[in-house]
């Protein structure tokens, strides 16, 4: 029998997966009487098509059924709803998100706890790559006679720093020059192309010793050679879900979450401005094989402020979580065009 599924067996296999979503227990014909019109007889031979076709599973120790990761997909793919916010919920999202925030990083964050907050999932966060962006300004900052500050700001808000120590003393004329030096030869330009020695230029420009020019040229090739920084949130909400009652699932979890470029590696591969979700061994991470996550590109106007991605167990509540990330982009554009941050 093909995939495309009459009217019927869709609207059983749509409220199957909402009963499941819902109690985490397996559904039987009797517990969907009440919510389609048909009998007991007819949805239970429904539920034996859709099950001997791949889209519902029986536990062998249940006479109920419990839906398939292929389930899952058609669900996704053809039958979800996306009006499950409350007012309630939508008051909260436009209160935390307008919190003041210093740049997009910290608005990143605030994303990723809103999210948790209103899903109760584990929420991750890569902040966006952020080579392509230009550099906007450089600012060293001299903090005692072998010390300073190195700061990089781009023209996404992403800022980067660094503590530089030195084997002999620096003066302040000495940074200033720096300061004039690095600017003339970095600004405007993007951070990946920041990639070529500049000992030499800079040592024809100026008498600073050339061992505290290669100190701070080693330091900044670190800030922008740094990786992706990741945020998380809510990880003991997720654990305290029925799937991980089972001590091996909830290993498996927390595994992959501590082991940070599994996920790291799905959030990276979605399409920008596209909600991606992956359904257990979709992500093709055997250590993710029972678990689904959804991420979402952020960007507002054209400044990319990170991936977001929400992970829990397969029996995810997916019209909850892609109603609260698609919710949550429309007021950050919104706000940003309004100039709020």
């Amino acid at each position: 029998m093909p995939d495309n599924l009459d009217n019927r067996k869709k609207k059983v296999l749509q409220a199957i997966i909402e009963e499941y979503i819902d109690t985490a227990e397996p559904v039987s014909s009797g517990n969907l009487v009440n919510q389609l019109d048909c009998s007991s007889a007819t949805i239970r031979n429904e539920m034996a098509e859709l099950e001997k076709i791949g889209f519902l599973e029986k536990p062998h120790t249940s006479a109920g059924r419990i839906p398939s990761q292929k389930g899952y997909r058609f669900y996704v793919d053809e039958l979800l709803r996306e009006d499950s916010l409350s007012k309630k919920e939508m008051e909260i999202i436009k209160e935390r998100l307008e919190t003041k925030v210093n740049d997009l990083e910290d608005l990143a964050k605030i994303a990723t706890t809103t999210l948790s907050e209103i899903t109760h999932y584990t929420t991750i966060t890569i902040e966006p790559d952020v080579n392509s962006h230009i550099i906007t300004d450089i600012k060293f900052v001299l903090l005692g006679n072998r010390m300073m500050m190195a700061v990089i700001l781009t023209d996404s808000g992403i800022i980067r720093e660094s503590i530089i120590k030195f084997d002999e003393d620096i003066e302040q004329e000495q940074i200033d020059d720096l300061s004039f030096i690095f600017k003339n030869k970095l600004v405007g330009k993007p951070l990946e192309k920041v990639n070529v020695p500049l000992e030499e230029f800079i040592a024809e420009e100026m008498k600073t010793g050339i061992n505290i020019i290669k100190k701070i040229i080693e330091e900044i090739n670190k800030i922008l050679e740094e990786s992706q920084k990741v945020y998380l949130e809510g990880v003991n909400k997720v654990v305290d879900m029925p799937e991980f009652r089972k001590s091996d699932i909830a290993k498996e979890f927390l595994n992959a979450l501590d082991a940070k470029d599994l996920v790291v590696d799905v959030l990276n591969t979605g399409i920008a401005q596209d909600i991606n979700v992956y359904i257990g061994e979709e992500t093709a991470k055997e250590e993710l094989k029972n678990f689904s996550i959804v991420t979402f590109n952020h960007i507002l106007e054209d400044k990319d402020i990170g991936t977001i991605g929400i992970i829990g167990p397969t029996r995810m509540d997916y019209s909850k979580v892609i109603s609260v990330m698609k919710y949550i982009s429309k007021k950050l554009n919104d706000d940003f065009k309004k100039g709020k941050f």
